[in-house]
C-alpha cells in the first residue's frame, strides 16, 4: 500500500525524478499494477493530468503503459466528478500541452465522464478557448450532450463565454437545440446575463421558445434580474404587449425579493401599468382571481395607477403584490413560485412573526404537493425546513419565558397530515415501479422526518387536552396502519429505535432512539416484532446502538417484543446489545412457553410446517 501511495502522490505532485527512481527498476507488471491503481478514487494518470504534469503523464503512457482511457475522481471547486477520463481532467483543468500529448496518443476526444460530460464540454465550462479549438480540430462532437440534456453550446452561454459560442456556432452548432427541461441555449444567457451573447445567437437563427415551465427567454431574464437583456427583447418589435407586460411585472417582483429595490420595483410596475392602456389600444386586463390567497394577507393585484402608488406606504403590501405577480405569471409548478413564498415566510420568521412564516410555508406545501411528483426534493425540503423551524420554536431559547407551548399544536398536526399525504402518495407510486428500479432514499428521507415530526408533537403531549390527545393518536394510527417502509425494509418503529435518525439537518431536532415515540408507536399499534430485510426487529436495531438505550429497549420488551427472536445472522437482541445497563433484563421473565416450544423445535429440527397452525409458522422460523 505504502508503495501505491508512493507512486500516486508522485504523479499528483509532479515528482517526475522521484518515479523514475521508484518504476524504471521494477518489473513490467509490477509497475502497470502501480499505475493503475486508485486512491481516493483516482489513478495516478488522472492526477497527472489534473494537475498538469505534462512529463509525467507522457513517462505513465510511453515508459509506464498507463491506461490511456483508465478513469477516475477528481474535484473541481469542491464538486467531485466521477468517472473522468485523463483527456476531460486536462481540459477541464485547462492544461492544453497534456491535451496535445493525450490525444496524440491516442486518448478518445468524445469519451465522457458517468454524467456524459466531453472533454469539450469542460473546456466550454471554464472558458478554455484555445482547447476548444483543438479538439474540435480534431473531431470533437459539438453535440454531445451531458445527462441533462445540456449542450457545449449551452454551457458556453451561461457561463458568458462569448469567443467559445461564437466558435461553436461557427462550426454548426445547433442553436435551437434543447434540453431535457426544455430550455435552449437563449435560456442559459437569459439567465446568465450576457446581452453581446444574446444578440449573436439571436444573429443565428435563435427561436424565442418555452422550456417545461412555460418560460421564455425574456421570463428568464426577468426571473434573474437582467435589466440590459429584458430591455432589448422587449424592444424587439416581434415582442408582444402581454410577454412585455409580463416581463416588467415579473422584472418587478424579482426587485422586490432579490433586489429589495422597492423603488425601483414601483417604476417597473408603473411601467407595465402604462403599457397595458397605453396608445389607446384593446387594454390589457389583469386576470381575476377567484378568491383571495389568506396566506398572503387577502392581498389582491393593483389594477390602476392610483392604487399602485398607494403601495409605497405600505411595503408589506409590495411583498405581497411580488408573490401575487410571481404566482400568475410563473403559475404554481414553476420552482421560484414556492421559492420565494418560502423565501418571504422564512424573512417574518427572522423577525419573530412565526405565524407569518407558518402560513406562508402551508400554502407553498399544499401548492407543491398539488403540481410536484411525490417525493420531489422541493416538497421534501419543506417539509424539513417546518421541522427545523417548530424545533427552534420550541427550544429553551425561545421558550425559557413562557408557560404555555410556543407551537401551535394544530400547525404541527396540520404538517404532520401533509407528510402523511406525501408517503400514502409516494406508496401508491412506489408499487407502480418494478422492485429493481425502485430508489428507497427519498422515501426513507421523508420517513425520518416525519419520526421527527412526531417527537415534535410528542413534546407537547403534556400540554394536550384529550380532544388534541386523541387527534394525535389518530394521526400516528394512520401512519402504522400504512405501514411504509424505509431504508432495508425497516419500519417507522425501526427507525425511532435508530441512533442515526436523529441526523436529518444542520440543526439538531430530535434525539433517536427516543423513548417516547417508540411509546406513542407501540400504543397505537404498531408491531414490536416487525422485521425488516435482515430480519431485525425493532429490538434488535435497538440493541445495535452503542450503548445501547436501555429506557427503549425495556419499553419494547413490556409491550411484547420477543427478546428471543433471531436475525439473518442467527443472533438475538440481547446477543447484540452486550451491554452492562442490560444486565437487570432477565430473559425468562420475557419468554413465552410458545417461545420455548419454538425454540426447541428449530434446535432439533423438528418437523413443524402444515402441523402447526399457519399464523404460527412464521413465529417459530424466527427463533
Amino acid at each position: 500500500m505504502e508503495f501505491k501511495k508512493v507512486v500516486f502522490n508522485a504523479a499528483r505532485d509532479g515528482k517526475l525524478r522521484r518515479l523514475k527512481v521508484f518504476l524504471d527498476h521494477r518489473p513490467k507488471e509490477e509497475v502497470k499494477m502501480l499505475v493503475s491503481i486508485r486512491v481516493n478514487g483516482a489513478t495516478p494518470l488522472v492526477m497527472a493530468a489534473r494537475n498538469g504534469h505534462l512529463e509525467v503523464a507522457e513517462y505513465l503512457l510511453g515508459k509506464c503503459n498507463a491506461d490511456i482511457e483508465q478513469v477516475g475522481s477528481v474535484t473541481f471547486d469542491g464538486e467531485t466528478i466521477e468517472g473522468a477520463p485523463p483527456l476531460w481532467c486536462a481540459a477541464a483543468a485547462g492544461h492544453l500541452s497534456v491535451v496535445k500529448s493525450l490525444v496524440s496518443n491516442g486518448a478518445s476526444v468524445n469519451s465522457t465522464t458517468k454524467t456524459n460530460s466531453t472533454p469539450l464540454r469542460a473546456a466550454c465550462f471554464d472558458g478554455h478557448y484555445e482547447i476548444v479549438k483543438y479538439l474540435i480540430e480534431h473531431d470533437a462532437d459539438i453535440e454531445i450532450a451531458n445527462r441533462h440534456g445540456h449542450t457545449c453550446l449551452m454551457i458556453a452561454c451561461y457561463k458568458g463565454h462569448l469567443q467559445i459560442a461564437e466558435y461553436l456556432l461557427e462550426h454548426g452548432a445547433d442553436v435551437n437545440r434543447k434540453s431535457v427541461k426544455g430550455n435552449t441555449a437563449l435560456h442559459d444567457c437569459a439567465e446568465s446575463g450576457s446581452l453581446n451573447i444574446m444578440k449573436l445567437l439571436l444573429s443565428h437563427g435563435a427561436r424565442m421558445d418555452v422550456d417545461s415551465y412555460g418560460m421564455t427567454p425574456l421570463l428568464a431574464a426577468a426571473v434573474t434580474g437582467h435589466i440590459p437583456i429584458v430591455e432589448y427583447l422587449i424592444s424587439l418589435l416581434t415582442c408582444t404587449k402581454k410577454e412585455k407586460v409580463d416581463a416588467l411585472e415579473l422584472l418587478g417582483a424579482t426587485f422586490v425579493d432579490k433586489k429589495r429595490d422597492m423603488t425601483g420595483a414601483l417604476k417597473l410596475w408603473r411601467r407595465a401599468m402604462e403599457e397595458r392602456y397605453q396608445n389607446g389600444d384593446m387594454p390589457l386586463e389583469k386576470p381575476l382571481i377567484s378568491s383571495p390567497i389568506a396566506a398572503y394577507e387577502n392581498a389582491m393585484e393593483v389594477r390602476s395607477v392610483s392604487q399602485l402608488d398607494e403601495l409605497i406606504c405600505d411595503p408589506d403590501e409590495m411583498r405581497m403584490q411580488a408573490l401575487l405577480v410571481r404566482e400568475r405569471i410563473l403559475g404554481p409548478a414553476h420552482p421560484d413560485t414556492s421559492y420565494y413564498i418560502r423565501y418571504r415566510g422564512a424573512v417574518y420568521a427572522d423577525t419573530g412573526n412565526f405565524e407569518r412564516c407558518i402560513r406562508l410555508w402551508t400554502y407553498a406545501l399544499d401548492v407543491q404537493q398539488k403540481v410536484l411528483e411525490p417525493l420531489s426534493p422541493m416538497t421534501q425540503s419543506s417539509l424539513l425546513s417546518f421541522v427545523e423551524l417548530f424545533s427552534f420554536m420550541m427550544s429553551e431559547a425561545w421558550a425559557r419565558n413562557r408557560r404555555i407551548p410556543a407551537v401551535n399544536f394544530s400547525d404541527l398536526l396540520g404538517v404532520f397530515h401533509r407528510a402523511l399525504q406525501e408517503i400514502d402518495t409516494a406508496m401508491q407510486h412506489v408499487s407502480k415501479i418494478p422492485p429493481a428500479e425502485r430508489d428507497s432514499s427519498h422515501f426513507h428521507r421523508t420517513l425520518i422526518i416525519v419520526i421527527h415530526l412526531i417527537g415534535l408533537m410528542c413534546r407537547l403531549q403534556p400540554h394536550l387536552i384529550n380532544e388534541q390527545d386523541l387527534e394525535l393518536k389518530k394521526a400516528v394510527y394512520r401512519l402504522v396502519r400504512m405501514n411504509p417502509r424505509g431504508r432495508n425494509g425497516r419500519t417507522p418503529l425501526h427507525l425511532t429505535c435508530f441512533r442515526d435518525s436523529s441526523s436529518i439537518s444542520r440543526y439538531p431536532v430530535c434525539t433517536f432512539p427516543s423513548p417516547e415515540v417508540v411509546d406513542l408507536l407501540l400504543e397505537v399499534g404498531a408491531s414490536p416484532n416487525a422485521v425488516d430485510f435482515d430480519n431485525n426487529t425493532p429490538l434488535h436495531v435497538a440493541a445495535m446502538n452503542k450503548p445501547c438505550a436501555r429506557t427503549v429497549f425495556k419499553t419494547l420488551l413490556n409491550h411484547g417484543a420477543h427478546l428471543d427472536f433471531c436475525n439473518l445472522d442467527g443472533m438475538t437482541a440481547l446477543q447484540l446489545a452486550r451491554n452492562a445497563a442490560l444486565t437487570d433484563i432477565y430473559p425468562l421473565r420475557y419468554l413465552t412457553l410458545q417461545c420455548l416450544c419454538s425454540q426447541i423445535i428449530k434446535k432439533y429440527n423438528i418437523p413443524y410446517k402444515g402441523l402447526v397452525p399457519q399464523k404460527l409458522e412464521s413465529f417459530v422460523e424466527s427463533h
